[in-house]
């Protein structure tokens, strides 16, 4: 089964597709997407556009490429700090209404990957999978991700010894063998278990 326009199609008015990346990792960012794919999208889109962890880097790239030629798109953060502060859920909602707001439109509907409905200005359905159902989303997967891919390569230019290059941020053997031998940066999440339970025992 491959995303579709059938979601978007059930709805009238201004519809976008929302999804997040960087729920799970112990570093860096949560990063969120919010996309207006054009009514008739490019044949590329339609014959290779799914969630997008179930695509490689390369072929991530390439439509990520395509969305924001073709498409509108808003992209909203929320930071370690915000994170820690606020939990993660919540500071993912934050990243949505962020990206929702960054899109520069009035939107009248937001498809939302998964089960729990952000606080939007705008009517919200939540769709559990919907990175692999709907095509809205499952372009929101795509930017989201290489997204926030790309942002912790930088980081890892600054602080290479986490491999975050590869890993993104997540818990990884050799970013948690690290973490024990180097330490935290700024950009670790302390709110996380893993790097409470390390702060504790030190």
């Amino acid at each position: 089964m491959r995303p579709d326009f059938r979601f978007e199609h059930s709805l009238d008015g201004i519809i976008c597709g929302i999804d997040e990346a960087g729920r799970g990792p112990l570093a860096g960012p949560v990063i969120a997407a919010a996309v207006i794919l054009p009514v008739d999208p490019p044949a590329f889109l339609l014959s290779d556009l799914d969630d997008s962890k179930r695509l490689s880097a390369r072929k991530r790239a390439a439509l990520f490429d395509v969305i924001q030629s073709c498409a509108r798109t808003g992209i909203g953060r929320a930071e370690v700090a915000e994170i820690d502060r606020l939990n993660i859920l919540r500071a993912t909602f934050l990243a949505m209404a962020r990206a929702l707001e960054n899109l520069g439109v009035t939107v009248n509907h937001a498809l939302v990957d998964g089960n729990q409905a952000p606080p939007l200005p705008c009517k919200v359905h939540c769709i559990v999978g919907g990175d692999g159902k709907s095509l809205s989303i499952a372009a929101a997967s795509v930017i989201a991700k290489v997204s926030r891919d790309r942002e912790m390569a930088r980081l890892a230019e600054i602080f290479p010894a986490y491999g975050w290059e590869r890993n993104a941020g997540y818990g990884t053997a050799l970013h948690r063998s690290m973490i024990r031998q180097v330490g935290l940066t700024l950009h670790h999440r302390r709110s996380f278990a893993p790097i409470a339970d390390l702060l504790e025992n030190l």
